[in-house]
């Protein structure tokens, strides 16, 4: 029988006339396996109670007759994660929305303090602040001052995020309130902390425009591109934040599991490879498409969501082609894209932009981890109104049985 430690804590019910299932009524009554029950109940789906001197789990007949009357649509099978509902983002005939408005239309209009209010609360305020918390930021400081001077943004924000978790003493909050709290401390303080000349204003993409390279970036660029990069549906990273959210981690360890996900190649690190690609093709363009096509594919090109455009791209695309430091990137970009057999996508803008301003080859990693922080978070906020302990499998064992 599977254990049933990582349920919800069962409950032990008071007298009275309701009528209770065993786990294999249950299972009979549903038309699955006994393990299938246990895991509607690791992931609350259903609750089980423990009857006093008798043995094994029993869960109410109401509870398991309204589990049927919603449908065995409404039940992931065995196995299957549960279906994730989101009032968040939206991705439908190639755009991109946030909680119903069109981002692109946003990252026109708004900043990205503001539409990462906007994820946190679904109120989008017109002039949003992230105060810088000097205190916090002097601790991060410290503690990436022990990293090596090759470490990788991604690898700072990683550390800041750790440090910012063990000195918050009410981490373990988890309401709304408190969450929004933590999102603009967080954001703030990986802008602040990171080494390098900040900018003269107090917007995150002012603060964070000397620090990615020799040279500052254009901040209305990198603001656009926070916005856009702010949430992407369930993306691998998203997924890893919402299970870690699911368990009742608190909000640092949440956006932790999200910087473990992004450091992958087909995640956050792709619009590395996109850089080194741009790098590679301003001096041999054919020569650069054609490496990459032997090698198996194009960096920066085609999208797993998107059928025909990436709206992210083009409009950041956009934005660089009325900038004059980015005449010669778009021209790299332009020769390039009628070759690669699709469309380019943000990882190749976030190259553009970072070739544009002479930016480290790191900087698209860094601009999308700080932007998908705001919608991590968001994403956090939602998972911690659901069932704990939701997200549980059943593992198809293919290992050695052991001997009767």
């Amino acid at each position: 029988m599977q254990s049933m430690s990582d349920e919800e804590p069962q409950v032990v019910p008071t007298a009275s006339d309701e009528r209770y299932l065993t786990t294999a009524e249950v299972a009979r009554r549903l038309d699955v396996k006994t393990e299938t029950v246990y895991a509607y109940a690791s992931r609350g789906m259903l609750r089980s109670v423990r009857l006093p001197g008798r043995r094994g789990s029993f869960f109410a007949q109401a509870e398991v007759e309204r589990f049927v009357a919603r449908g065995r649509d409404e039940r992931p099978p065995s196995g299957a994660v549960e279906r994730i509902r989101t009032e968040l983002t939206l991705l439908d005939d190639d755009e991109l929305h946030y909680r119903g408005r069109r981002a692109t239309d946003l990252a026109s209009s708004h900043s990205f303090e503001s539409v990462a209010t906007l994820l946190w609360t679904g109120e989008l305020p017109e002039h949003e602040s992230f105060p810088t918390d000097g205190p916090s930021t002097d601790v991060v400081r410290t503690a990436l001052a022990a990293l090596p001077a090759a470490a990788r943004t991604t690898d700072r924000f990683k550390v800041a995020v750790a440090v910012l978790g063990a000195v918050d003493p009410l981490r373990f909050d988890l309401s709304p309130a408190a969450v929004v709290r933590v999102g603009r401390r967080l954001v703030a303080v990986l802008a602040d902390a990171l080494p390098g000349e900040p900018g003269g204003g107090d917007p995150i993409a002012e603060r964070l425009s000397g620090k990615l390279g020799d040279r500052p970036a254009d901040p209305s660029l990198l603001d656009l591109a926070l916005v856009l990069l702010a949430d992407h549906d369930l993306a691998v990273s998203t997924v890893a934040v919402r299970v870690a959210a699911s368990a009742r981690a608190h909000p640092y360890a949440a956006v932790s599991a999200g910087l473990g996900a992004v450091d992958g190649q087909y995640h956050g690190a792709a619009s590395t490879l996109a850089h080194r690609f741009l790098r590679d093709a301003a001096d041999d363009p054919l020569g650069a498409l054609a490496e990459r096509q032997r090698a198996g594919g194009v960096p920066g090109f085609g999208h797993r969501v998107y059928r025909e455009r990436d709206p992210r791209a083009d409009a950041l695309f956009a934005a660089l082609r009325r900038h004059a430091a980015a005449r010669d990137v778009m021209a790299v970009v332009d020769a390039v894209s009628p070759g690669a057999g699709t469309f380019p996508n943000v990882d190749l803008a976030l190259a553009a932009l970072a070739h544009a301003f002479g930016l480290r080859p790191d900087a698209g990693e860094a601009i999308f981890a700080l932007a998908r922080c705001a919608g991590w978070l968001a994403h956090a906020i939602e998972e911690y109104r659901e069932p704990g302990l939701r997200f549980r499998p059943v593992g198809v064992y293919s290992g050695t049985r052991p001997p009767r």
